[in-house]
């Protein structure tokens, strides 16, 4: 049978048939569409990849529910798509506000000599300036620079705890030093 000829709703009754070729022809039509949308929602290409594959798994288990009274097929798997991925999005959350650490409560004393008053001030306006700096990043650099920093996890160990491909934490750390450094050497310059 020729599916490319097929409109949408006709495949979704083959797949509820368990037709694994109109799914195909359906992922054809659809992948790119349901791989964009997942993908500018969370910002990841692999979490994109893994919902993408995640929501046509979803309309094989569901395609007899799909009712076509109710919305047009890439509606119903736009809708699929777009839930998958807040999804991912909350956890994501909740396990990065599991793990997030209050940038003000964060070694106090790391940077202070005890027995110089003046050395003592002046390391405590350094760690200010530092902790005023590090607010100003992007949370999506925040985070993994504090798991790395002030927890000691590896770069491979905060990817797994993000839920992020290990180059993004890599380069998420690699900016949030240069922004600092940036931040930092230009509050010297004044």
């Amino acid at each position: 049978m020729d599916f490319r000829s097929l409109d949408d709703t006709v495949l979704m009754a083959q797949i509820a048939r368990g037709d694994a070729s109109a799914l195909g022809e359906l992922y054809d039509r659809y992948g790119r569409l349901v791989y964009s949308l997942a993908l500018h929602i969370v910002g990841d290409h692999a979490a994109a990849e893994e919902i993408t594959q995640d929501v046509f798994t979803r309309v094989w288990q569901n395609a007899s529910r799909y009712d076509a009274q109710r919305a047009q097929v890439n509606t119903w798997i736009s809708r699929i798509a777009r839930n998958r991925s807040i999804d991912v999005l909350r956890r994501r959350q909740a396990r990065v506000h599991h793990t997030s650490i209050e940038w003000g409560e964060v070694a106090p004393d790391a940077m202070v000599a005890d027995d110089n008053p003046e050395e003592e001030t002046l390391a405590r306006l350094r760690q200010q300036r530092v902790q005023q700096a590090i607010q100003t990043l992007p949370e999506a650099q925040r985070q993994p620079l504090a798991l790395a920093y002030f927890e000691g996890l590896s770069h491979r160990e905060i990817a797994e705890r993000l839920d992020q491909p290990l180059g993004t934490v890599k380069t998420r750390i690699r900016l949030a030093l240069q922004r600092l450094r940036a931040i930092l050497s230009e509050e010297n310059s004044v």
